[in-house]
């Protein structure tokens, strides 16, 4: 079955302390595995899975400079149709995130929410607040969202369209237009819409403003496969019109990235031995698209 998560890059001594931190928001969360592998001038790699509020992510430390930006955040729906402390809650969780953080849009009342605030948090990394009670279909309570900016500001509907071709599960949500005089922004592109994409919600929504930040690879969205056919589809299909990287990452030709990687990755980091997981990931490191029998191989000792 096909797992389709957020990747975190954390600077490399953050990650443990950012998922405690994490788990500790919000009921139906905790940090799943643990692991680590060296990964040569880098030096070690933590990985390590947590889950938040039952939405699951998968967190890397690791060198290197990227930082998180606002074009990928996370939005938490407090439903109080389904927790009758969800004013209060919001509240103990936006204290919690703006703790050291940045605030983007303060915790208040707007005409599309009686309480909303966007924060960027101590780590860099962005959240949206919501207090909700959704008509319909129900949504999880953290949704991944993307902002699209930029050059790509008006793109986030031919985004939804070309996710939902790809993944064969897939369905449209939500659809809010900007209406007429909403300048920068062109009369209907999207304010806000959510889609479903193999049982996972994810939501866009396009901003003409200058915010000056966009799509980089600190967040990427982490496809784990189990043959090699599921790779080579969603490789090629998502990298179509942009571009392939090094071990299973690819950026969209929206400026997305992704990852389309194998289980057999995390199945070692989660249980080999050192030299199967050296193995593993020397094997791993030169590869542009993933070649599950090397990896095999390579962890069998072949």
């Amino acid at each position: 079955m096909l797992s389709l998560k957020p990747h975190l890059w954390f600077n490399q001594n953050d990650v443990k302390e950012a998922a405690e931190f994490y788990t500790g928001l919000l009921p139906d969360s905790a940090i799943t595995v643990i692991g680590a592998f060296q990964n040569g001038p880098s030096g070690v790699c933590n990985v390590i899975e947590f889950t938040v509020a039952g939405q699951p992510f998968l967190g890397l430390g690791a060198g290197g400079s990227l930082e998180f930006t606002p074009a990928i955040s996370f939005m938490i729906n407090f439903d109080p149709s389904h927790d009758p402390d969800a004013a209060d809650r919001i509240d103990e969780v936006w204290e919690k995130l703006s703790d050291g953080g940045k605030v983007m849009m303060p915790l208040d009342r707007y005409p599309f929410s009686e309480r909303y605030g966007w924060v960027s948090d101590k780590y860099g990394l962005s959240w949206q607040l919501i207090l909700t009670n959704p008509d319909g279909e129900e949504r999880p309570t953290i949704v991944p969202s993307m902002m699209f900016t930029g050059e790509v500001a008006g793109s986030a509907e031919q985004a939804i369209d070309f996710y939902c071709g790809i993944f064969k599960d897939s369905k449209r949500g939500i659809t809010a237009r900007y209406p007429a005089g909403a300048a920068p922004d062109k009369e209907g592109t999207l304010m806000f819409a959510d889609f479903n994409i193999d049982g996972a919600w994810m939501a866009a929504m396009d901003s003409a403003h200058p915010h000056g930040f966009y799509f980089n690879d600190a967040i990427s969205m982490l496809i784990s496969c189990d043959t090699q056919e599921e790779i080579d589809y969603y490789w090629s299909a998502l990298s179509a019109g942009g571009q392939g990287g090094h071990c299973g990452w690819l950026k969209d030709k929206f400026g997305v990235s992704w990852q389309v990687t194998s289980t057999v990755i995390f199945d070692a980091i989660k249980n080999g031995d050192p030299d199967q997981i050296a193995r593993v990931i020397s094997a791993f490191m030169p590869m542009t698209r993933i070649d599950i029998t090397m990896l095999k191989s390579a962890y069998n000792g072949d």
